[in-house]
């Protein structure tokens, strides 16, 4: 890089540094001074820390529920789904796999049959067919996926959204209550067992399969629940705010705009933990990962390290709230009221 000075090159870059030929100490210290003085008028960004100007605050936030692909493994790890229980499971595959037809029909025949969930899917006077193709094609993906054994990301990912639409995020906004949520899992995990009886009687390995189907189904429920309570807080409050996104965030979250409520004397950090949980596959893009560390006391009063994740907003992000970017207005402490507007920018926008 050369800087031209009355149309003579004067100056060259040495070790990153530009400096002007000299042959006396005297002329290499001024040398030295203009050269600072030439740097900072050039640098275009010399305002800015991190992208965010020198009276902003690069804002927080913390206390954020796990991400699925955290807690299915978390889970996995705890139910300790072992290799003997996939090697049990496999060899129940087939009959479970060649069933599986029955099991879609009869699932929502007894949906059906029931009182309180043909009212909540909107069946009283017998299914929707259209509507019950989707619920059956749903339901054929997940026990494909399930019966192949997939452990992936990609798959509690799927779980988590799941979750969501049963919370009545949808396109058919039908809201199944927690309680039949868990209950459908446990008729799956009974009709599994129903199958391996009638086709495998006997066989000395259906009680170690079953008890792996047990595992898994277990892992899947929690996942679903997951998603479907981050929905639910969605849609808890007192009052509602709109969201809008732009750019990028509109690729990550398959949507322009949302509303949440908030409950009375929310802060923005309340705000962003909603819709971070609801849509936890944004944190990367928006935050970068940092750790804190506390100590707690446990029963006997002896204490203990903990470290916990938080979430630092990255350079050239911008949060809005009304207009007004949460980095000059106080963070993410700053409050929240009725009909509010949060805007969400990358960088660039």
């Amino acid at each position: 890089m050369w800087l031209i000075v009355s149309g003579t090159p004067k100056w060259r870059k040495i070790d990153g540094v530009m400096r002007q030929k000299s042959q006396t100490a005297a002329g290499f210290c001024t040398t030295l001074k203009m050269e600072f003085q030439v740097e900072e008028k050039m640098d275009p960004f010399s305002n800015f820390i991190n992208g965010n100007g020198k009276n902003s605050e690069r804002w927080e936030i913390a206390n954020l529920a796990p991400a699925p692909e955290e807690e299915w493994q978390r889970m996995h790890e705890f139910l300790g789904v072992s290799a003997d229980d996939i090697s049990a499971m496999v060899e129940t595959v087939e009959v479970l796999f060649r069933r599986g037809p029955e099991l879609v029909v009869g699932t929502y025949d007894y949906l059906l049959q029931d009182r309180e969930t043909a009212a909540i899917l909107g069946w009283e006077r017998g299914a929707d067919p259209e509507h019950l193709a989707e619920r059956r094609r749903f339901f054929t993906v997940w026990l494909a996926r399930t019966l192949g054994l997939d452990f992936s990301q990609d798959f509690a990912r799927y779980l988590f959204r799941a979750g969501q639409l049963h919370a009545g995020h949808g396109p058919r906004a039908t809201h199944v209550p927690e309680m039949y949520v868990t209950g459908s899992i446990s008729l799956v995990n009974a009709t599994f067992a129903r199958f391996l009886a009638e086709e495998m009687p006997g066989n000395p390995v259906i009680p170690a399969a079953l008890a792996g189907w047990n595992k898994v189904l277990s892992l899947h429920l929690n996942m679903m629940l997951l998603g479907y309570r981050s929905a639910l807080a969605l849609d808890s409050g007192d009052f509602a705010v709109n969201v809008s996104m732009f750019g990028r965030m509109r690729t990550l979250t398959h949507r322009q705009n949302m509303q949440m409520r908030l409950p009375a004397g929310a802060r923005m950090e309340t705000a962003l933990q909603k819709f971070f949980n609801y849509y936890p596959q944004a944190r990367a893009d928006v935050f970068d990962l940092g750790w804190i560390g506390g100590e707690r006391l446990d029963a006997s009063g002896t204490p203990w390290f903990e470290a916990h994740k938080v979430y630092h907003i990255k350079p050239m992000w911008r949060v809005l709230l009304n207009g007004k970017d949460l980095s000059y207005i106080g963070g993410t402490r700053v409050p929240v009221s009725e009909g509010d507007e949060i805007q969400i920018f990358p960088p660039g926008r």
